[in-house]
């Protein structure tokens, strides 16, 4: 832990980020200079981490799963900071490798990286969840690399699986966002919270899940901003 930077022992005055900050900087040198050289735009800041990593775990021993995890940044990060046990997957070999050197440098428990696509991950064995954005490379903007396929058809395949998947969740059920539109969130979620300009999100299971009712497939304009705040782009 002496390698990680001063923000591990907690902090309350966290601001949005306006760029990449010295404290991104200073926690990516663990990382090859051609992850170092992504972060920027892919990997989760540490500032949001920081905050990310409060919201999601509710209590010792949470189990987190980080859907897309990249290099483990949201991982590292919060597993230094909260009692909660926490768990990458991620299909990009590379940087499945990456994360788990990162771990061992920096000597941080409590954090597992599972090379696998995230349609083979059962999430019924986790109690929370972060999602930052994994799918987008397959509709448009920025791509990490052509190591792996993308299509539209993939971004509607695995953002269908999530919502499934957390659909069948218990009641209380928590998942944070960061960035993106939510369409991996289900109709049976209401947000619960938003920091830094709602781009990080709260989420909570709050009602039965209906398969039926989320086939029916996303709203045109995505995540809003409704009467009762935040809501997800599925028809309720």
């Amino acid at each position: 832990m002496s390698d990680l930077p001063s923000w591990s022992n907690g902090r309350n005055d966290i601001a949005a980020p306006e760029e990449f900050s010295i404290e991104d900087e200073k926690f990516d040198r663990i990382y090859p200079a051609e992850v170092r050289d992504l972060s920027s735009i892919f990997w989760t800041p540490v500032a949001i981490a920081a905050e990310a990593a409060k919201m999601v775990v509710a209590e010792s021993g949470t189990r987190v799963l980080d859907v897309g995890c990249g290099p483990g940044k949201f991982c590292l990060i919060a597993a230094a900071l909260t009692d909660g046990n926490f768990t990458g997957v991620e299909q990009r070999g590379e940087l499945v490798v990456a994360a788990r050197d990162a771990a061992r440098g920096l000597g941080v428990e409590g954090v597992q990286f599972l090379h696998a696509n995230v349609t083979e991950i059962a999430f019924g064995d986790y109690d929370a969840f972060y999602i930052f954005n994994p799918f987008e490379e397959n509709m448009h903007g920025h791509r990490i690399d052509s190591a792996i396929p993308l299509s539209p058809e993939l971004f509607k395949r695995y953002t269908s699986y999530v919502a499934d998947q957390l659909g069948r969740l218990p009641h209380g059920t928590r998942v944070v966002t960061y960035m993106g539109y939510g369409d991996e969130i289900p109709s049976c979620y209401d947000c619960e919270q938003t920091l830094f300009g709602d781009d990080l999100k709260l989420w909570r299971k709050v009602r039965d899940y209906d398969p039926a009712l989320e086939q029916l497939g996303l709203r045109a304009s995505r995540s809003y901003r409704g009467s009762a705040g935040w809501q997800p782009p599925r028809f309720v």
